[in-house]
């Protein structure tokens, strides 16, 4: 069964089901980028007129709408998508395949205790909201980060990302002065 939560983006809705949509962690894919893409759910999904932007994670989706299409216009299609996709399947949407492993062996040790607030801190209460946030850089105490699924473009970005994120990375890891958007 398919549920629907609202996020804090009005353009954006989070579908979320018991079964695994990625084994592999949250990836965003973009309708701009559909061409590029050979996972045929991701590429149809982009094709739904109004389908700006998906973010898949482990259990849901969350879908970024064009302003212009109504959501009643288009829930019924993800929906419908998704339920066929899993009465025909029943491994994940994205499953375990190459991939780059975000923690990098050659991480120095605040990059490290960056990732590790980022994953045990504010990954989970962005996924509650239907995003996710991508670790980009560290540089001189500037911490580079890209907000994804419903918090890419929504009107409360910039604050999650000043008070929120940047707060407790500044609390957990001393070297950290400040956090942008890559």
């Amino acid at each position: 069964m398919i549920q629907i939560e609202k996020t804090p983006n009005p353009n954006s809705l989070k579908f979320m089901t018991e079964r695994t949509i990625s084994s592999i962690g949250a990836e965003e894919f973009q309708r701009k980028d559909k061409e590029k893409i050979n996972n045929s759910f991701v590429k149809e999904l982009l094709s739904l007129n109004g389908v700006e932007l998906i973010l898949l994670s482990q259990n849901f989706i969350t879908v970024k709408k064009d302003e212009k299409v109504s959501w009643d216009a288009l829930k019924p299609s993800v929906i419908s998508y998704l339920n066929d996709y899993f009465n025909k399947n029943n491994g994940p949407i994205l499953d375990k395949k190459l991939k780059s492993a975000e923690n990098n062996k050659n991480d120095d040790d605040v990059i490290k205790q960056i990732k590790e607030v980022l994953d045990s801190k504010i990954r989970p209460a962005v996924a509650k909201d239907g995003g996710d946030i991508k670790f980009k850089s560290y540089d001189n105490g500037i911490v580079k980060l890209e907000l994804q699924g419903s918090c890419s473009g929504c009107p409360s970005s910039l604050m999650t990302l000043k008070q929120g994120v940047q707060n407790l990375l500044k609390h957990y890891v001393k070297e950290v002065q400040s956090v942008e958007a890559a």
